[in-house]
Parts: structure tokens; C-alpha cells; sequence
């Protein structure tokens, strides 16, 4: 127990007030290109610039058309990150390739930096025979092994205590890496966010807490689920480093995670960090903002599109054209289509495959289900497609 009392005693009542701690926000690059007064750009060449850019265009092109095509009934589910690509890009192009991502449902422009594939986005979309969850996962809840990049659960802030345990394995191993845990405000009022960030704080682990904070848990504003400055002050709370910063500034993003890393990985010690954003789109495919915000306030946030401002920063620096900008659009929204057309032709996963993954040998009680599973589709093929039918085991599947 800390004893210390030097210099913070007191002899009367004095309360502090809640709303008393406010933590500034971080910001380098205004909307039009150039840099705040006194701001200093981080260290990013031309390549690694273009790497990011590329990287939210083909983001917003895959929301575009991921969107698209669940209202053509193609998809049946979709969540775009669409306003937010400066805080999902900007945070993975400060890591190394080894550090674990735990995100969660927001945060594929992270994916596409890392070098995940129209197809392999695609295979998973429409839960095809190549989808690495072997269509067992709905929609968006990408995963990567190789890339170092968790699958994505919709259920609130379960990535958070994971990440706090991760983290404490990767200092253990003592080879320099870390975690981060992306997450939105509103997964800030689960319960295991604050066992996370106490478990991270006492245990001192890797791991950096990123807080997409864009304003609204589904429907609820900010203003109705805390009262206090935002996320940001819990982490103080927790003795954590903490930072706040523009979230649709793709270089602050940048800076303040890879400062945050080198506390993660050269002193054990958990980071905060808090992005402030805005989500243009819908919370989902099956949500309609226009009940609860208004076009006023989404034109406000329109005007600060982060795609918007990257490119201004690029053009000021020469790197970067109204021509080339326009044809990288449009290359990647034809081979998003392409993807896209491709994977709707690749069957559906075997049968057989329901019970795999899980056990080294499937358990008994499964292998009966599944046999039951069988015989029914045997008594009413009519109603079943035709993928479902195919129910000899292929060839690798391991039913015990």
C-alpha cells in the first residue's frame, strides 16, 4: 500500500469534482492539408503515405460496396467503418507486423493495411467454403492468424480482458511486441473494460486500450452514457499513460500509437488512448441514424471526412494527384465487385465441417448430432439447398 503523504494532506473537506480533470486533444493536420500552428508532423515517407492512403480508400470502397450489396440481399448483414479510417489505419501502420490486434466489429481498414485480401474479406462476407470461420461466424467478423489479427466476437468488450492476458504472455516472452484492443465507447460501460485496463495497470503489460469513440452506442449519445470528460479520464483513473486525440487526423493517430507502443514494449506499461471520430454511416446494416441525429450533424462531420484530409496532406506534399486519386477509386471499387462476383460462385463448407476445430476428436454427443442432423436432411431434401445435401465427409475432415 502507498503510504506517502508528502505534500498531499489536508486539514478540511475538499472535494473534487468529476468534470474537473479535462484532457486535451491531440492534432497535427488540419482539414485542408497543412499543419495546426506549432504542430509537427511525424516521421512518414512518401511509400509508408501512400501505403495508409491506399489503405483507407480501399476501406471505404469495400463499405461501399459491402453495403450495397446487403441491400441487393447478396449479404445479409454489414457494418461500415466509413468516417473512421484515419484512427483504424493510422493505429495499425504505427505497429509491427507481430503485434496481436484485438478489435472489435469497426475496425477492418486494419485488416487491409496488414495485407489481408479482397477474397479473403469476400470469402468470410458470404461464409463460403475458403472463409477461415468456415461460415460459422456472421458477416465482418474477419480473423487472420497469420496476420496477427483476432477474430472479431459482437459480443461488447470480451477482446479487452483477452488482450490484458495476451499482453502479459508477450511480456513474459520478453520479444518486444504488444497488443492493442480497439474498442468504442460504449464497450467502455462493460464491465470488462475496467477489469481489463486494472488487470493491465497492476500486472504493468504491453498493451494499448484504443477507444474509437464516435459519439453514439448504437442509438445512445455520449451525453447519455457518462457523465464525466469522456473515456479518456478512466485510464488516468487506473494510473495509466494516457492520450486524447483526433481521431479523423490520420497523423496524430499515427504519432500518439507509435509513442504509445515504445511505453508498451520498452517499459511494460499499459497506454490509453482515446479517438474521437464520428461514424457516417449506420451503426449496422439494420439501423437508420436518421431517428436519433440529425442531417445537420452528420454535414458537420462530413466536412471533416479523414479520406479528405489525408489527401490534401498528400497533395501539399506532392506525393499524390487529383488523377491519381480518382483512378485508385475506381481500381478499387472494380476489384472490390470482382472479389465479390468471385466469392459468390465458391460452394458452401461442408457439413462436416460444423463440428470441427473445436476438438482434437470430435466428442460423441456431437458426432450424434450431426448423424441426426443428416438423416433429417435426408427426409426433406426439398428444403434444403443443394450444398446441404453433398453429405459424405470430404476428404481431410475428421469426424472421429
Amino acid at each position: 500500500m502507498n503510504t506517502d503523504t508528502k505534500d498531499r494532506t489536508i486539514y478540511k473537506p475538499q472535494f473534487i469534482r468529476g468534470d474537473a480533470l479535462k484532457i486535451p486533444t491531440y492534432r497535427v493536420l488540419k482539414q485542408d492539408g497543412s499543419l495546426y500552428k506549432n504542430a509537427q508532423a511525424p516521421e512518414v515517407d512518401q511509400p509508408l503515405a501512400l501505403r495508409i492512403y491506399s489503405s483507407m480508400v480501399r476501406t471505404r470502397m469495400l463499405d461501399e460496396r459491402g453495403l450495397a450489396s446487403q441491400r441487393q440481399g447478396r449479404l445479409s448483414f454489414y457494418m461500415q467503418s466509413t468516417g473512421e479510417e484515419a484512427t483504424t489505419v493510422g493505429f495499425a501502420a504505427a505497429l509491427d507486423d507481430q503485434d496481436m490486434i484485438m478489435t472489435q466489429y469497426r475496425e477492418q481498414g486494419a485488416l487491409v493495411y496488414r495485407g489481408f485480401t479482397l477474397d479473403e474479406f469476400m470469402n468470410q462476407l458470404f461464409s463460403n467454403a475458403l472463409d477461415y470461420g468456415k461460415g460459422r461466424q456472421m458477416p465482418i467478423h474477419y480473423g487472420s492468424e497469420k496476420l496477427h489479427f483476432m477474430t472479431i466476437s459482437s459480443t461488447l468488450a470480451t477482446q479487452l480482458p483477452q488482450a490484458t492476458g495476451y499482453a502479459y504472455g508477450q511480456k513474459l516472452a520478453g520479444e518486444g511486441h504488444c497488443t492493442v484492443a480497439v474498442f468504442g465507447e460504449g464497450a467502455a460501460s462493460e464491465g470488462d473494460f475496467h477489469a481489463a485496463l486494472n488487470m493491465a495497470a497492476v500486472l504493468k503489460v504491453p498493451a494499448i486500450f484504443l477507444c474509437r469513440n464516435n459519439g453514439y452506442a448504437i442509438s445512445t449519445p455520449a451525453s447519455e452514457q457518462f457523465a464525466g470528460d469522456g473515456i479518456a479520464p478512466r485510464g488516468i483513473g487506473y494510473g495509466m499513460h494516457t492520450i486524447r486525440v483526433d481521431g479523423n487526423d490520420i497523423l496524430a493517430v499515427l504519432e500518439a500509437t507509435r509513442q504509445a507502443r515504445k511505453i508498451a514494449v520498452e517499459q511494460n506499461e499499459p497506454v490509453l488512448i482515446e479517438a474521437m471520430s464520428y461514424r457516417l454511416a449506420a451503426h449496422s446494416s439494420s439501423d437508420d441514424p436518421s431517428g436519433y441525429r440529425s442531417n445537420a450533424e452528420e454535414a458537420k462531420w462530413r466536412d471533416l471526412d479523414p479520406l479528405l484530409r489525408m489527401k490534401n496532406w498528400l497533395l501539399q506534399q506532392g506525393w499524390w494527384s487529383e488523377e491519381e486519386d480518382k483512378a485508385l477509386f475506381e481500381a478499387d471499387r472494380q476489384a472490390v465487385m470482382a472479389a465479390m462476383k468471385k466469392a459468390e460462385k465458391v460452394g458452401r463448407p461442408h457439413i462436416d465441417e460444423m463440428i470441427t476445430d473445436v476438438y482434437d476428436i470430435p466428442p460423441a454427443h456431437l458426432q450424434q448430432q450431426l448423424q441426426d442432423l443428416k438423416a433429417h436432411i435426408r427426409l426433406y431434401p426439398e428444403v434444403y439447398p443443394k450444398s446441404a445435401l453433398q453429405l459424405d465427409a470430404p476428404e481431410g475432415v475428421n469426424r472421429g
